[in-house]
């Protein structure tokens, strides 16, 4: 009777795993890279962010089927023969539209836990920087989607967005003709963002997903406590069989089916938008065609653009555009203007707790203020909260390096 090996793999696994060392790389990236217990379900936005990234690619390749990058056809192809004439057209449409939105939402939610938890201290600055990387990336693929439908807010967000590459006092007014492709937007305009929002921007923000991943592998994962953890030793716990012991726990599958479950969750709130209030990621005016002679009364761009837009406006042009780049990089350089020594829970952390929640308040209320006409109280508030945000930032630096060591 023959010997039936159970430990047997079959030939064409074996001819790829000899070249491409498919055993090597699953238990690299997956059965041996090792996660700390103390994590909540914050700690799943990541895969939450790629399964929604997954989804504007895929409702995305649907609806190029049908786009037209054309002045004269853009509008009517989005919002008649896609809404209407093509099957289920409707469905891609709003899940592009609500994952576009929601995205945004879970990449704040996953930049404030990393502050919180200051998980870009000690050694993890680069997992930060790329973090940010992608988020400018998502947002030049958004701001580069929002101009394809062609409607009244389309053509006049593209007009005022560009309009901040002029330079102010430095009149680089070339640079702008030469982003638009003529001196105001038009079909130039409309062809380079098509190309940009479906052919370059993808390709290099999957490039900086993997980078992000990689940033993640050395050193690992941050915890809830901050607590500095002896990965290999804790890892030998969990092979000897003493789990309940040990800190660290396999990203596959024990990491990985709690990711699955925060995501099953998160499936069900997506879906609830797109069926039954996908209107909250569809502009009213955007469903006017561009007319180019007629400004509509409040030019704003979309709500996940409007804490920074708002740090912009209450200032004269130049004070509001280096107030904007100011805003733009800042965050950036969060790990070098963080000089505490401690790396834990902002609520552990004295002067930083506040400094936290204030800066979380301010964004909501720059937010809030960037969607309202730069009018009488609320130019006001809208003045406040952007000084209050330029500032926060300069103490970062005092009050961190004042910190006594925990």
């Amino acid at each position: 009777m023959a010997h039936f090996d159970e430990n047997a793999r079959p030939f064409s696994h074996q001819w790829l795993n000899d070249r491409l060392a498919i055993d090597t790389v699953k238990r690299v990236l997956s059965t041996e890279y090792w996660i700390p217990k103390n994590i909540n379900f914050l700690w799943a936005m990541g895969m939450v962010l790629a399964t929604t990234f997954g989804l504007l690619l895929i409702s995305g390749i649907f609806l190029l089927m049908y786009y037209q990058p054309n002045t004269k056809l853009a509008f009517d192809s989005v919002n008649y023969t896609i809404m209407q004439e093509v099957g289920y057209g409707w469905l891609w449409r709003h899940i592009h539209a609500v994952a576009a939105s929601v995205v945004f939402l879970i990449i704040y939610i996953h930049m404030f836990t990393g502050i919180y938890y200051g998980s870009y201290k000690k050694g993890r600055e680069m997992i930060w920087i790329s973090g940010m990387l992608l988020f400018v990336l998502f947002s030049a693929e958004a701001f580069s989607g929002y101009v394809l439908p062609w409607g009244q807010m389309s053509y006049w967000a593209g007009m005022v967005i560009t309009n901040l590459f002029s330079g102010g006092a430095l009149h680089l007014n070339g640079l702008v003709e030469w982003i638009r492709g003529d001196y105001v937007p038009g079909q130039a305009f409309l062809n380079r963002f098509m190309m940009l929002h479906v052919t370059l921007l993808p390709l290099v923000i999957i490039g900086a997903i993997v980078f992000h991943f990689a940033t993640l592998r050395i050193p690992h994962v941050n915890n809830q406590d901050g607590e500095e953890i002896d990965f290999e030793a804790e890892a030998e716990k969990w092979k000897a069989g003493q789990r309940k012991e040990s800190k660290v726990i396999p990203f596959n599958p024990v990491f990985l089916s709690k990711d699955t479950f925060v995501l099953g969750i998160y499936l069900i709130f997506f879906f609830y938008l797109v069926f039954y209030h996908f209107e909250f990621a569809m502009d009213p005016v955007n469903f006017d065609p561009a007319n180019p002679l007629q400004t509509p009364h409040h030019i704003y761009p979309e709500w996940y653009f409007l804490w920074s837009y708002e740090v912009l406006r209450p200032f004269s042009t130049n004070v509001g555009l280096i107030a904007f780049g100011f805003a733009q990089v800042i965050f950036f350089l969060l790990p070098f203007l963080d000089r505490s020594p401690n790396v834990a829970p902002a609520n552990r952390r004295g002067l930083f707790k506040f400094w936290f929640w204030i800066l979380l308040i301010d964004m909501i209320v720059l937010t809030v203020m960037g969607k309202l006409p730069p009018e009488g109280i609320w130019s006001k508030i809208g003045l406040v909260a952007a000084v209050t945000f330029i500032v926060l930032w300069i103490l970062l630096p005092i009050i961190t390096k004042a910190e006594k060591k925990l």
